[in-house]
């Protein structure tokens, strides 16, 4: 939106329009002075200077305030709603000019910013409505009731009008007085950046949020045509988050470069660094006194010190503690955390979230089915800016801590959980934020949730995650720090199961090399990446070091973790699976068969790694040509898996494909490929048909058709 900054009305006004800025200063001058001095007839103007020639989108709310104005005869107020620098008085001040457009109409416009502006203008208004000197005197000087004189007028004007009541960011001082009211002869229009219904009773509430992309990309092209093209500028929008107050001081900047003019996607580099509140102000430089509604780094410090004067320090700190998350849906179930009394009282946190809901600077969304909040990217870098240092390290702290408490302790294999996705930008920013203090212990809990989506089956979502906040925290800590080099482990791991086996063997082996060196060949990271390289050699046709390096495996876990640990019993179980089967019957003195037992008596009959070793098992059975008991076991393994985790998850499709071969075994060929096909089809839904594991069981499959086939 062309304009989009909400105009305060006794300071010197910032206009934007389609074909320039202008700089347009008013005083207005109330009390005795006449029309023709900038008295009363000063009201008949919005006080923001010249209006917008072009107001992008609103269409929707701007046909039916249009049409209510037109249609009804008046007693109604619609408040217009939204965070600072969403254009609220843009849409008043487009519907103003439309209203006073027409023979018959009076437009009133009036700052109710804070008291003294609110009185003065609304005696303005009873002046232009007909009040006698007398009368107006009476009311300044508190002799008579300056709402119940104002309101009388109104009721009397012999022309229908519309009253905007521009930045009523304080509604508690239009209840002083009664200032609000309805009348059968016009329209009032309140622009706010409250948003709770209890300030406006009765009224139609109507929120202005960001702009759509097509037309936040017109805003910088109206102000900024030469700077590039409309795709240039939707990708510079999309980075301002389409907030018209900062789209119009892009543009405006844009706009002034004179030596050495700055393309689109020169300033959208730019936006990129942490310098980015900073960037966007400097569209205001050619402004004299410019006000803080029309900077982004300070518009909603406005706010920030009204929560201190009304005695809701509380909500300050919140949204500063919002603004080490991303701009992202933010499940509310973090804030529900005994951790966050480091930064508020706990019992406080309801109280504080109102208030910042209250004052449009965040707004409750669902997302994947989960309650969120969620505030504007800018608005948040710009509160992250202004933090003061000394509050940074506790504010690092306990945003980790909220996330650490929102991740699974003990990540589990499990069904795809769209509600880890939304945790990952927040992690992300999290670490972006992050000081060497925290930087360490916020790269372990992002870990862990790459962990968590890899073992939900989302690889792609685990790969990103790890490889990203690896990169963010080897800023801090270095390449060779621990959790660093876990991290990237983990992204390896995602990268074997993507099928990227080559990319994964070079991330895997020189973080195990490194961990070697570093930490030793039996420290538990370091086992944890030979037992993931052990699956890319074993997938690569490199079985004898697959082997080689699993074993190692087992004997460093056993020995730092212990036998009966869990890691311990896997890596265990995949013996069953990577040797050969006369080598299975011998393995441990002839104990390793009995795994699954051992398994189920240490963790339980439920417990994934149970599962996983009866799996196993069921494979070394069918190589042993045990097919009947291979069969039992993997049925009913099939059948747990799909139990807990539903038909498409990678172990349960791996399950029914070892099932598909004992049937096929046992002499129930259409049954295997019945069961294949299927596999086939949601390995090639999941993972494409390039994917290794959909090539092998396609080429299982052709085999099983062929009569090609060998059990």
């Amino acid at each position: 939106m062309t304009g989009g900054t909400d105009g305060h009305a006794e300071d010197h006004g910032r206009v934007y329009q389609s074909h320039g800025d202008q700089h347009i200063s008013e005083h207005h001058h109330y009390g005795d002075a006449g029309p023709d001095n900038g008295g009363p007839d000063s009201v008949r103007r919005p006080a923001v200077g010249r209006l917008p020639v072009a107001l992008r989108d609103r269409s929707e709310v701007m046909e039916r305030l249009r049409t209510t104005v037109r249609t009804e005869p008046g007693g109604q107020v619609y408040v217009l709603y939204g965070m600072g620098g969403s254009g609220k008085t843009a849409v008043a001040c487009a519907l103003f000019q439309e209203v006073t457009a027409e023979a018959g109409r009076v437009g009133l416009w009036v700052n109710a910013s804070d008291r003294a502006s609110l009185r003065a203008g609304m005696l303005a208004v009873a002046a232009d409505r007909g009040a006698e000197d007398g009368e107006l005197l009476a009311a300044r000087n508190g002799l008579r009731p300056a709402a119940d004189l104002v309101w009388r007028y109104l009721d009397r004007s012999a022309q229908p009008w519309l009253l905007v009541l521009d930045n009523t960011d304080e509604p508690e001082i239009l209840r002083d007085g009664d200032w609000l009211r309805t009348s059968p002869r016009g329209t009032v229009l309140v622009t706010t950046r409250r948003a709770a219904a209890r300030w406006w009773p009765g009224a139609e509430l109507q929120y202005i949020g960001v702009l759509p992309r097509e037309d936040a990309a017109l805003v910088l092209r109206d102000l900024a045509p030469h700077s590039g093209t409309t795709e240039q500028a939707a990708r510079v929008a999309d980075r301002l988050g389409r907030l018209p107050l900062a789209l119009t001081l892009a543009g405006g900047f844009l706009s002034r470069q004179v030596i050495d003019p700055w393309t689109m996607d020169a300033y959208g580099d730019q936006l990129d660094s942490d310098e980015r509140v900073q960037l966007i102000d400097r569209g205001a430089d050619a402004l004299s006194e410019a006000d803080p509604r029309h900077l982004v780094g300070l518009t909603w410090q406005l706010t920030l010190d009204a929560f201190e004067a009304r005695g809701l320090p509380e909500a300050a700190a919140l949204l500063r503690l919002l603004a080490r998350f991303a701009a992202e849906p933010l499940p509310l179930a973090l804030l529900n955390h005994a951790g966050i009394g480091a930064v508020l009282p706990r019992a406080r946190t309801e109280t504080a979230l109102r208030a910042l809901l209250d004052q449009s600077l965040s707004e409750l969304v669902e997302a994947a089915g989960t309650r969120c909040a969620q505030s504007h990217g800018i608005l948040l870098d710009s509160v992250s800016a202004a933090t003061p240092a000394d509050l940074v390290p506790a504010l690092d702290t306990t945003a980790v801590r909220l996330l650490d408490g929102a991740v699974p302790a003990v990540p589990d294999a499990g069904p795809h959980d769209p509600r880890l996705r939304l945790l990952v930008p927040h992690a992300l920013a999290l670490l972006g934020h992050a000081g060497e203090s925290s930087a360490a212990d916020a790269l372990a809990v992002t870990t862990r949730l790459a962990t968590a989506l890899h073992r939900t089956g989302d690889y792609v979502s685990a790969w990103e995650t790890a490889r990203n906040a690896a990169d963010l925290a080897q800023r801090h800590l270095g390449a060779d720090h621990r959790a660093v080099l876990a991290a990237r482990s983990r992204a390896g791991r995602a990268l074997f199961r993507l099928g990227r086996y080559a990319e994964a063997e070079a991330v895997l082996r020189t973080v195990r090399d490194t961990q070697v060196r570093l930490f030793g060949a039996d420290d538990p990271d370091t086992a944890d990446s030979g037992y993931g390289l052990q699956l890319v050699l074993a997938n690569l046709g490199r079985r004898e070091e697959a082997v080689a390096l699993l074993r190692d495996t087992v004997a460093g876990r056993r020995s730092a973790l212990g036998a009966a640990h869990p890691l311990t019993l896997r890596a265990r179980a995949g013996l069953l699976e990577m040797l050969p089967a006369a080598e299975v019957v011998t393995e441990e003195d002839g104990a390793l068969l009995s795994l699954p037992s051992e398994c189920e008596r240490v963790l339980g009959p439920d417990h994934t790694v149970t599962l996983g070793a009866r799996h196993n098992h069921a494979w070394a059975l069918y190589l042993l040509g045990r097919f009947d008991e291979a069969d039992r076991e993997i049925q009913q393994v099939a059948q747990a898996y799909e139990r807990r985790f539903g038909p498409e998850y990678p172990i349960v499709l791996a399950a029914r494909q070892l099932l598909s071969r004992t049937r096929a075994a046992l002499g129930h060929r259409e049954e295997g490929i019945a069961l294949m096909t299927d596999v086939v089809e949601r390995r090639d839904r999941g993972l494409g048909p390039e994917h290794p594991f959909t090539v092998a069981s396609r080429n299982l499959l052709d085999a099983y058709r062929s009569g090609r086939w060998r059990p």
